[in-house]
Formats: C-alpha cells, sequence, structure tokens
C-alpha cells in the first residue's frame, strides 16, 4: 500500500471512528450499533434524528465528518480497510465472538491470488459466500479480481446474523460493489442462481437444529452436525458444474471422528484439488490453525487434477519463501488444474 494509500485510509477511519462515538455516547449504544447507525447516515447523507437524539450539537458534529467524504471518489480499498479498523475496534471493545471475526487481510489476500487463475478467462462472474459477515472476505476478493482481470463482478452474501450483514451492507454500499445480501439461514432452501465461484471463511462449530439437516450427507449420526461440514455441502450445490468452491477451513477438517460423512461426500459430488496449511504463527495454538480448502464441483469435461495440491505456507514474514510458494501455486494452477 503506498503512503497516498494509507494516508487516506486512516483519514476515512477517523471520519468513521470520530462519528461512531459520538454516536454511542449521544445514544447509549454499542460501538457495534453506533458504526451502524453512523454508516447509514453517511450513505443517506444526513443524520437521522430520532426523539430528539443525537441533539442538534451532535447533529453538526455529525454532518461536519460525514460532509468531509467525498462518496463518488471513494476508492473501494480505502473505504473497506476503513471499515475492518473500525470492526476491529468494535470486536475489541464489544468483545464479540470468536466466529464473528473478520478473515485477515494477508489470508483474503492468498485466497484472492488462488481464485485469480481460476476464473480470468471468464467474461462475467457470480460468486457466492454462504457465510458472508462484514463481506470483509469477499470484497477483498472481489477488488483483487476487479483489479486483475477488468470484468463485471458481481456477488451474493448470506448471513443469519444481523448486525453483521448491515455492516456488509454499509461496507458493500460504499464499495459500490454488485453484491445482493440475503438475511437467512444459509442451510435452508437458497433462492438463487448458481455461482461460478463460492468463496467463504466458514464458520466452525456445531449446528443446533438437528432435524433440519437430516438430509445432508455430512450431518452427524448422532448428536449435533459440524455447521462447516453443511455448509461446505450446502455451498457446492448452488456452484455450477465444475465450477470451484476455495474455502478457509480448521487444518483439522479430515483428522475429526466426524470426516468420514464429509469424505463420503467429497466422493460424490466434488474433487478435492487442494489443501494448503496457512503459517502456524499465524494462530494462537495448534487446534486453531486454518487451511485454504480448494474443491471444484463434479461436471462434464472435468476431473481430479493429477497432482493435488497439498502444502504448506512459510511464514509470511518471510517473503522470499512466500513469493516462491506462491509461484509454486500459480505453476502448480496452470499446469496440472486448468491444462488437463
Amino acid at each position: 500500500m503506498t503512503i497516498l494509500a494509507i494516508k487516506e485510509t486512516e483519514a476515512f477511519f477517523k471520519v468513521l471512528d470520530e462519528s461512531s462515538e459520538l454516536l454511542k455516547d449521544a445514544l447509549s449504544t454499542s460501538y457495534l450499533d453506533a458504526f451502524i447507525e453512523s454508516g447509514d447516515n453517511l450513505i443517506d447523507g444526513h443524520v437521522q434524528v430520532e426523539d430528539g437524539r443525537p441533539d442538534e450539537k451532535v447533529v453538526q458534529q455529525l454532518q461536519g465528518l460525514y460532509d468531509s467524504v467525498d462518496r463518488n471518489q471513494l476508492n473501494p480499498e480505502t473505504a473497506r480497510q476503513g471499515i475492518q479498523l473500525s470492526m476491529l475496534k468494535a470486536m475489541r471493545e464489544d468483545d464479540i465472538q470468536g466466529n464473528h471475526q473478520m478473515t485477515p487481510d494477508s489470508i483474503g489476500m492468498v485466497m484472492g491470488y488462488i481464485v485469480i487463475r481460476l476464473v480470468e478467462k471468464q467474461n462475467q462472474l457470480t460468486i457466492l459466500d454462504p457465510a458472508v459477515g462484514t463481506a470483509n472476505l469477499l470484497t477483498t476478493i472481489i477488488n483483487q479480481l476487479k483489479d486483475a482481470t477488468h470484468e463485471k463482478v458481481a456477488a451474493i452474501g448470506i448471513d443469519n446474523d444481523e448486525s453483521l450483514l448491515s455492516v456488509a451492507d454499509i461496507s458493500t454500499t460504499l464499495q459500490q460493489a454488485a453484491v445482493t445480501l440475503m438475511h437467512q439461514d444459509a442451510l435452508g432452501e437458497l433462492q438463487i442462481p448458481e455461482a461460478d465461484l463460492v468463496v467463504s471463511d466458514l464458520p466452525i462449530g456445531y449446528y443446533p437444529l438437528d432435524e433440519k439437516v437430516t438430509m445432508f450427507q455430512t450431518h452427524a449420526q448422532s448428536g449435533h452436525s459440524y455447521v462447516h461440514h453443511l455448509l461446505l455441502e450446502q455451498a457446492m450445490r448452488y456452484v455450477k458444474p465444475g465450477g470451484y468452491g476455495v474455502f478457509l477451513v480448521p487444518s483439522q477438517l479430515f483428522s475429526t471422528p466426524e470426516s468420514k460423512g464429509l469424505l463420503s461426500w467429497l466422493q460424490d459430488a466434488a474433487y478435492l484439488q487442494g489443501l494448503l496449511a496457512l503459517p502456524k504463527d499465524l494462530f494462537t495454538a495448534e487446534q486453531s490453525a486454518k487451511s485454504i480448502l480448494l474443491l471444484q464441483r463434479h461436471g462434464q469435461d472435468v476431473k481430479q487434477a493429477d497432482k493435488v495440491m497439498i502444502g504448506e505456507f512459510p511464514s509470511f514474514k518471510d517473503q522470499a519463501a512466500f513469493s516462491k510458494f506462491i509461484a509454486e501455486i500459480v505453476d502448480w494452477e496452470l499446469s496440472d488444474l486448468l491444462k488437463r
């Protein structure tokens, strides 16, 4: 990132932060709810007042902050990163649970590197994220694709958390991204077209509604099912035949007793084309380590790559080793995965 881009992001974050703090105090609410209120004000161009709050003095302060932003000239990455900084503050102040935290930029960028070559020959692209959260990962990848391919990119994001989806709405609107957001349980019946690509940082844990998922091959034989197993199956249902899914998953995905059902589903529905472990130094404990999983839905003229890409990223701090590993992934995509 250039010095100018850093300054622009800092300036935009200052507007978001100061306005959120003003509304937090004026409305006696959480930082996250204040941010959502402020984001809506910024998009509408005026300050919402209800029951005399915020008062006229605060309204004038807020309006001055909003007027300092030229939305038509706002760079998508400036908007995304400014919102990301606000969400990092919200997570600290509001003690937001782990599954609601954002995908780090370093991981999002790596997933974008992998995605670019998979879809670069398509003139139009539709992406699905069934656990979109704040849309930070989704828009990170969209912005990379637009920079690399200059093609039309649209997306569908689904989440059952209304607050996170409100943040996603603010983020995608300010970035002028063509994203349709849906507030629903992604494991229900989805009224959406098939996507060209699925990307997602899958939530980890158990799905509580056992009766709802009995038709899934990945559901547990007894007790609650893993939600990340179910979402893998569901997501790949809604990608076109031959389409890819790029997921952030637990590194122990295939090492648990419940993985038997997952592997059985994989044999029927998708090819496991790659599993890349992220650097261990990104995670505080071994059990929280994650990997990037690359799946491809079965389809005509689609087959298992001769060489499945399995490996572990070197530390992102070792730039030479990291660049070498990325080059190996690119070479594998071009020579093994895409030339079949």
